[in-house]
């Protein structure tokens, strides 16, 4: 998300701030080292967590009242939902970024993602669809920024 709408370290700790966290310059680039990097420290679920819900409240605005409690434990439906609130996607949005990474998926594939895990059609969303979907952000909102060698029909993760 950070390359696909070019936020730098200011606008990063910003959308931590909106979430109610502090964060610094240092711990977001400890974060974005390789991980075999000694400086590498893994971003924890609650931190990406806070980190989307301050995106949420950057793009959509923020809610009146008490804010939502950050999850303890992430898993890719929750990431792709929360995604799906702060860029305010309909089904047919998405299913075009998707289609801009090379995926097709039908409307009750996509449903199945956002659907309760008590539910007979959820599905979970495996991190291909994931990864193939931030890249069909990243050509959606940052076009003309592709990897090299890569055009918009190849471009897959």
């Amino acid at each position: 998300m950070r390359y696909a709408f070019n936020f730098d370290d200011t606008k990063m700790v910003a959308l931590f701030a909106l979430a109610d966290h502090k964060v610094t310059r240092c711990q977001i680039s400890d974060w974005l080292k390789k991980e075999d990097d000694p400086a590498f420290q893994a971003c924890s679920d609650r931190e990406l967590a806070l980190f989307l819900n301050g995106l949420i409240d950057d793009r959509r605005g923020k809610k009146e009242g008490p804010q939502p409690e950050p999850e303890q434990r992430l898993n890719n439906n929750i990431i792709l939902r929360k995604l799906r609130i702060a860029l305010n996607l309909n089904d047919e949005a998405m299913l075009a970024i998707l289609m801009l990474a090379g995926v097709r998926l039908s409307k009750h594939e996509l449903s199945a993602f956002f659907r309760k895990p008590d539910h007979k059609h959820y599905r979970d969303c495996r991190d291909q669809i994931l990864r193939n979907f931030l890249a069909g952000v990243q050509l959606e909102y940052r076009p003309g920024k592709l990897p090299e060698k890569a055009s918009k029909a190849a471009f897959k993760w």
